[in-house]
């Protein structure tokens, strides 16, 4: 804070936020190119520069110390965007995939986003630290494995298994959230304290 009581100015510029801006703008440009076209090999281009462009952010942001709440917010907004396109696309590629793809982009798009956005309520960086408030919230949702299960394996499932294996596992990550975000809310904010 400064002087007037003000926070200080927010830095934007920086290497993982211009690697969340090109993916985001790339993978976002490739769906809607995969929408337009009909375009399989566009859909799973858009796919892979989001999910490689979402790890690479958040490794620059680690490697280089440029880790900021305002690139964790963004990462998480552009998450989003990402998602949304490379849903519609798909959907429209494969109508078959609807229902999965709907349930999971209720549970991304708002329960999701409301959980990922908890880390606020604390002095964190990013929900990557969340371990040191909840260590099972953490585990179940941003933890490497819980994190290709909440996303990739949802968009995998609706492809390659049939319509109900889908939409059961995506309801399933769904119950998840939403516990999740019902036992965030209940926890003490202020500073971290590691609970079991």
């Amino acid at each position: 804070m400064t002087a007037l009581g003000l926070s200080p100015p927010v830095t934007l510029v920086n290497v993982p936020n211009a690697i969340t801006a090109v993916r985001t703008a790339i993978s976002v440009a490739l769906a809607v190119a995969a929408l337009t076209h009909r375009s399989v090999h566009l859909l799973v281009a858009a796919y892979l520069i989001y999910w490689i462009g979402d790890i690479l952010d958040g490794a620059a942001a680690r490697a280089l110390g440029q880790e900021t709440r305002t690139g964790a917010v963004f990462d998480i907004v552009a998450d989003r965007a990402c998602t949304s396109a490379c849903a519609a696309a798909l959907v429209v590629l494969r109508p078959d995939t609807a229902l999965p793809v709907a349930v999971f982009l209720v549970q991304f798009m708002v329960i999701d986003q409301l959980l990922s956005l908890m880390f606020l309520r604390w002095p964190l960086l990013s929900p990557n630290y969340f371990a040191s408030v909840d260590r099972r919230i953490y585990l179940w949702n941003w933890s490497p494995p819980a994190k290709a299960l909440n996303t990739a394996a949802v968009v995998i499932l609706a492809i390659v298994a049939p319509t109900a294996v889908a939409v059961t596992f995506a309801l399933a990550v769904a119950a998840v959230k939403v516990v999740s975000l019902v036992c965030a809310a209940k926890l003490p904010a202020g500073l971290p304290h590691s609970r079991p």
